[in-house]
């Protein structure tokens, strides 16, 4: 929903292109920083009491966004809106993957959960079109009595039996991975005012507190992260894969919106009703993608959804100052909307597979984590070309684009790694491959 009401938020609160994209970022920071915290906390404390409470934070700080008078305020909000989102979603999460057994039960509910997502974002964009009509704050104030909503439905449909793991808390580490992140966002974004000697200083200072949160997970008792999850193939290449999915589509996403609103001069339903139809596609598809997963396996399901979404921003490339819909903008997202409909539930099946009921929270925790680790470095990038431009403003906008083109490339990469690293194992170890973790 905020994607859609940033140009608004920014012509009223007077909020620069770089400030504007911490009302995301703080968001995004807020939720990939602490994911990893808030998925162990789960497995520890009990899943549904941290997402009942969870939740009733994620309503109040939507309160409090929807009614901040100045733009710090809104990203302090964002920010702790994310915080309790970090703890909501591996919560959720490991309550279905340890609900549902490995196979073609828990793919399906995965896929059915996946539906919900883009039903979801389908809805947010519709919604936020039309909020964004009436002011920008009604796209902050709507998710406080939803997210109410589903506190109650949660006390009562939710189980209270769920388990709970034995071990204790890393605040440490899960300091040192949030500090660690926010520093080097800040490094991207401010590095075209910043000068050489700041931008390499604070980017030297983010990767070893990126290097100290490693050396203190091979330490502690109750790592925040137990590393030997990575170290199993489908869970790296998942991991690795759902970064670039969501860091890609957040960058083209915050340059498209630009694009359509500020450039073009759409209204806010506009642009909203150009991202629809991926959405709608992902919503109508996605509960048949855990059959499509038992049938071909996820490995396949993900190269193709990786080269649609190459595809899809590809054609975004051509865009001017009237663009075709009929000819780029509705192929586009068609594209969009195959490679989520693919790539989405294919990768959280992956990225939880083999896994233990007592590191469900931690796997799914690690697999969010990436996923916003991704969206907040590429919408960095992408917001330093924006800022900085590259000549006249289609071809910024165009500059902009290719990172997501690229990012795209490197995640076909991946996938097709994945199929020829699975296509030279014995058979009798590929039977084995989830029993690693």
């Amino acid at each position: 929903m905020v994607g859609v009401a940033l140009p608004s938020i920014q012509a009223e609160l007077g909020m620069s292109t770089a400030a504007l994209q911490w009302v995301v970022s703080g968001y995004v920071l807020g939720y990939g920083g602490l994911l990893l915290l808030g998925g162990r906390t789960a497995d520890l404390l009990g899943r549904r009491r941290v997402l009942l409470v969870a939740l009733g934070v994620f309503a109040g700080a939507s309160l409090l966004g929807g009614l901040a008078t100045d733009g710090t305020l809104l990203i302090a909000a964002r920010f702790v809106k994310g915080v309790s989102a970090a703890f909501t979603a591996p919560a959720a999460f490991s309550i279905i993957t340890t609900t549902f057994a490995e196979g073609p039960a828990r793919n399906r509910a995965l896929s059915i959960f996946t539906a919900c997502a883009a039903s979801g974002f389908s809805l947010g964009l519709v919604l936020s079109g039309l909020l964004t009509e009436l002011g920008w704050r009604w796209t902050f104030l709507m998710p406080a009595p939803i997210a109410v909503l589903a506190l109650l439905a949660g006390l009562k449909l939710i189980p209270r039996n769920d388990e709970r793991a034995e071990g204790g808390y890393d605040v440490l580490g899960a300091v040192t991975i949030t500090a660690a992140m926010l520093l080097l966002v800040f490094t991207v974004v401010e590095a075209p005012e910043a000068g050489v000697a700041r931008t390499v200083a604070t980017g030297a200072a983010s990767l070893a507190l990126l290097a100290l949160f490693i050396w203190l997970e091979r330490r502690v008792r109750h790592p925040l992260v137990r590393l030997g999850l990575l170290r199993t193939g489908h869970l790296a290449r998942a991991n690795i894969g759902i970064m670039i999915l969501f860091g890609s589509y957040v960058g083209f996403q915050f340059a498209a919106m630009q694009y359509f609103q500020n450039l073009l001069h759409w209204s806010a339903l506009e642009t909203a009703l150009a991202f629809l139809p991926s959405g709608l596609l992902v919503a109508i598809t996605s509960t048949r993608m855990g059959g499509f997963a038992d049938r071909f396996g996820t490995g396949k399901l993900i190269a193709v959804g990786a080269a649609a979404l190459t595809a899809g921003y590809s054609l975004f490339l051509r865009l001017d100052e009237a663009p075709s819909f009929a000819g780029m903008v509705l192929p586009g997202m068609v594209l969009l909307g195959i490679a989520f409909a693919l790539s989405f539930p294919s990768l959280n099946i992956q990225g939880v597979a083999g896994v233990h009921d007592d590191e469900q929270g931690l796997a799914s925790g690690l697999l969010n984590t990436s996923g916003q680790i991704g969206g907040a470095v590429v919408l960095a990038i992408v917001t330093a070309v924006l800022t900085i431009g590259v000549g006249d403003p289609i071809a910024t906008f165009r500059a902009a684009i290719v990172i997501s083109v690229v990012f795209a490339l490197l995640g076909l990469g991946v996938a097709i790694s994945g199929l020829r690293f699975r296509s030279a194992e014995p058979a009798d170890q590929q039977e084995k491959v989830l029993e690693t973790v």
